[in-house]
């Protein structure tokens, strides 16, 4: 994977949030890769719940100060950074007051999800891609952890879907059992067809469940890797309706290998 350039854009990422399946793989997968010699971003959103003064968050002045139009609003972007410790990784941090100021990740404390989960994940969506034109780095393979980021496959399909930045970048999104089980905002599909999209690319979102979220993100996706030894039986079966690769699920003693020959050889069609 020596010079190769991957993109991670996830949800969470140990150590900023508690170790699940989506941390600890959206850590070990970059780790490595870096390790292997190839170059890695990780992007996640600046929840509230994140210790700034103990993980060392500093805000990019150079990448901040626009403005993301979500549902006709303009809402600021700003970029933090921080090192990971003992690693030679950084990690790009996704801010916003309203969205992400609040003490928690997904749920309020009566557990109810929040209402503006889908104006996060679309801000996200957005605000990882144009701080990436702003690097002016051209990732050969992004590769997508968790639900609150699986818009991004949408958004650069479609939305981004002209800019040269990304016109031979792969996608590679994981699909895990870590979702949700009520829905986001009805109003999930009006406000994406807000940006511009077209009414069949955003079919699913009428109706915005998890399984829903993911099956968008699986059709504007070119493979696909099962993240969890289970994964719902609805986005199981919907898998085996595409053609397109899909690495079964590797645990984290056994998934290095597994993944550089995934990357390499099924997603960016490379002879061993």
């Amino acid at each position: 994977m020596k010079d190769k350039r991957i993109l991670y854009v996830s949800s969470e990422v140990i150590p900023y949030l508690p170790e699940t399946e989506i941390s600890s793989m959206s850590f070990e997968a970059p780790r490595m890769i870096n390790n292997q010699g190839g170059q890695i971003r990780i992007f996640m959103p600046r929840f509230g719940n994140i210790n700034e003064r103990r993980h060392q968050l500093h805000e990019v002045i150079r990448l901040s100060g626009m403005n993301l139009v979500i549902n006709d609003l303009d809402m600021p972007l700003i970029i933090k950074v921080a090192s990971v410790p003992k690693e030679r990784m950084q990690v790009y941090f996704i801010d916003n007051e309203d969205y992400f100021k609040r003490k928690a990740t997904f749920t309020d404390e009566d557990g109810n999800l929040f209402e503006d989960n889908d104006e996060r994940a679309i801000f996200f969506a957005k605000g990882v891609i144009e701080t990436v034109k702003k690097l002016n780095w051209s990732p050969d393979i992004i590769h997508v952890h968790g639900w609150l980021a699986s818009l991004l496959p949408l958004y650069l399909r479609n939305y981004y879907g002209n800019e040269p930045l990304f016109s031979n970048s792969k996608i590679v999104t994981s699909i895990y059992n870590k979702g949700f089980d009520d829905m986001l905002d009805t109003e999930m599909q009006m406000k994406v067809l807000f940006d511009g999209l077209e009414d069949d690319v955003v079919e699913h979102l009428k109706n915005p469940t998890y399984s829903n979220i993911m099956k968008t993100a699986i059709d504007n996706s070119d493979a696909l890797i099962k993240g969890s030894e289970e994964i719902p039986e609805e986005l199981e079966n919907y898998l085996k309706e595409k053609d397109m690769p899909v690495l079964e699920y590797k645990s984290k003693e056994e998934f290095a290998q597994a993944y550089q020959d995934f990357y390499l050889t099924e997603v960016l069609n490379e002879k061993e």
